[in-house]
């Protein structure tokens, strides 16, 4: 089933995965259409939990699939379908901005065309599925040491941001 899907050419599949090792978290997704790898993102922050990791390739990975023109469908394949029911939750929680930023393309992308969807889909690390061995082999690979660890935060990069549009 899953080859059927990824074969399709107006599917992206987004395979996500997050780890933390030494207080860093490393984001990785594949963005795979027609069946041949697109996209490779890999994302480090620190002082960030596992979920906030995860719920931030995520939208990374969303952002860019709803950007792709000939994209009609998007299939998220993750290890922790517990993060991603976040993303639909109304409730308060303190790294909501992700899910409404993800909330804010998804939007988007429906309002593009109503034939436009989007699934979920659960792969625990354990069925090493080769696809999502590939995604969890690229977080937990990485070791990296920060030389400033204050300066490797998601906040440090916005503020860095926010002062370079003020500049």
């Amino acid at each position: 089933m899953t080859l059927r899907i990824s074969s399709a050419p107006n599917t992206a599949l987004i395979v996500t995965d997050a780890s933390i090792k030494n207080d860093i978290a490393t984001s990785v997704s594949h963005i795979h259409q027609a069946n041949h790898p697109l996209i490779k993102t890999v994302h480090h922050a620190t002082f960030v939990t596992s979920p906030e990791a995860e719920l931030f390739t995520i939208r990374c990975s969303i952002n860019q699939a709803c950007n792709k023109e000939d994209v009609s469908k998007i299939v998220v394949i993750t290890d922790s379908i517990h993060t991603v029911k976040n993303i639909f939750n109304s409730s308060l929680y303190p790294y909501q901005f992700h899910s409404t930023a993800i909330l804010s393309n998804l939007r988007w992308f429906f309002n593009k065309s109503q034939d436009n969807s989007i699934e979920f889909w659960e792969c625990p690390s354990c069925l090493k599925w080769r696809l999502h061995k590939d995604v969890d082999k690229d977080s937990k690979s990485f070791n990296m040491i920060p030389s400033f660890p204050c300066k490797t935060s998601w906040d440090y990069c916005r503020k860095l941001d926010c002062d370079v549009i003020i500049k």
